[in-house]
């Protein structure tokens, strides 16, 4: 009968009840740990999507507060306010994101301290029915009387191992009990920096919707001052629609004529040493072909032409972003960027054209194999007509208006055929 009753306090307490409850905490919280981890990694990147953002949003500081205070409402200063909008935007939207994941965090831990305090209770609850077993089989056989009555000493041997396989389950039950406590301890204390950094996640972004908003409003003003001024804004964008329209012959003429030299010198190589005409050779095919593959090979890594600033006037058509019904059209891009900033190759190539173009300062066209980039609104110009330059070398320094305002026109061509500078360009 004792051997039987305490065979059965060791299946109950030490089979498979207890060895569930271990492999429960060994693979769940696994799984909580990966969630963690992966929630973590989130955050992660979403910091340094608003390290980034907030880096951009410093450079429209910068740019704007190089202007005089005094200065006149103009388009660029909107252009400049509008992008700024644009980052303002993201930034919130990124915080957004935060906000979602800290209650994800915060949803996660809640679980995991339900499921531990489940756990817990199972725990002390089987410990306990494990102490009220043992009390109930010490008042009916005395522990030693029930070792020494065995009839054989197999028997003295097998007792003496429940015993023992009873006494382990208690003590791993009492070890697993601590165990689930110090861990709910920990996520509870896990629990409380979460909620304080909920708190101030959405602190954060109540302040930066304050900041969007005066910014609209900023903005609004702006379009309403220069919606009045209508006719002002119209000739300023004939004027420009004229500057472009230079810019882009200036260009097509020096490739056409790059084009017509290249095909000269081919048709050279082919007559006789005799009749070759004593001029200066282009530089041979394979260089121009090797450094048109490196160009080629480098869309969305060539670095920007000046070291801060951001794009107030994209490549394409688009509406005007005051007056209705009227667009615009860019072969290039506009780069706001600050005072006196220098102007530097993106690309390592040849000067080929040095010129002034009437409304848009100095201007630099650099060969690149069969690329070209043009840049223009320069102050100073660094560089001479035939000067091989690096990436990074520095040909010029922007131009800056009336009203301090400093901004690049950049292009970029294959040929003759124009292209987006903001797909070769590494994002900022």
């Amino acid at each position: 009968m004792t051997h039987s009753i305490s065979h059965t306090i060791f299946n109950k307490f030490t089979g498979t009840r207890v060895l569930s409850l271990i492999l429960f905490l060994a693979f769940g919280l696994g799984t909580f740990s990966q969630l963690n981890a992966q929630v973590t990694a989130d955050r992660a990147k979403l910091e340094r999507e608003k390290t980034a953002i907030q880096k951009r949003l410093r450079e429209f500081d910068t740019v704007l507060k190089k202007t005089t205070d005094e200065k006149k409402v103009s388009v660029s200063e909107l252009r400049a306010v509008n992008q700024k909008l644009v980052e303002r935007e993201k930034f919130i939207a990124t915080i957004n994101k935060e906000l979602q994941l800290v209650n994800k965090e915060i949803n996660q831990t809640s679980s995991q301290i339900k499921k531990l305090n489940d756990e817990l209770n199972l725990l002390k609850e089987e410990y306990a029915k494990m102490i009220y077993t043992s009390y109930k089989l010490n008042q009916g056989v005395n522990l030693i009387t029930f070792i020494f009555s065995s009839a054989t000493f197999k028997q003295f041997y097998m007792r003496l191992k429940y015993l023992k396989q009873y006494s382990d389950a208690r003590k791993k039950q009492v070890e697993q009990m601590e165990k689930v406590s110090l861990e709910l301890a920990e996520k509870q204390g896990t629990l409380e920096l979460q909620k304080q950094d909920q708190i101030k996640v959405l602190k954060q972004e109540q302040e930066q919707k304050k900041v969007l908003d005066q910014l609209k409003m900023e903005q609004q003003r702006m379009v309403n001052t220069l919606s009045q001024k209508e006719e002002e804004v119209k000739k300023e964008i004939a004027a420009t629609k004229k500057q472009q329209a230079e810019l882009n012959q200036l260009i097509k003429n020096v490739i056409a004529e790059e084009i017509k030299l290249a095909k000269a010198a081919e048709k050279a190589e082919e007559k006789p040493k005799s009749a070759q005409p004593k001029t200066k050779k282009l530089p041979n095919t394979p260089q121009v072909k090797k450094l048109s593959a490196s160009f080629a090979s480098n869309k969305g890594n060539i670095p920007w032409p000046v070291d801060s600033g951001f794009i107030s006037k994209k490549y394409g058509t688009y509406p005007h972003p005051t007056l209705k019904g009227i667009s615009e059209t860019n072969d290039g891009i506009d780069i706001q960027t600050t005072n006196n900033a220098p102007v530097k190759s993106v690309f390592p190539g040849t000067v080929t054209k040095i010129t002034t173009v009437p409304g848009m300062g100095g201007t630099i066209i650099i060969k690149h194999g069969d690329f070209y980039t043009m840049y223009s609104r320069l102050k100073t110009i660094d560089v001479k007509s035939g000067e091989e330059v690096q990436s990074a070398t520095v040909i010029g320094h922007v131009y800056s208006d009336e009203d301090g305002y400093s901004e690049l026109h950049f292009q970029t061509w294959k040929g003759l055929e124009v292209m987006n500078p903001s797909i070769w360009l590494s994002s900022k």
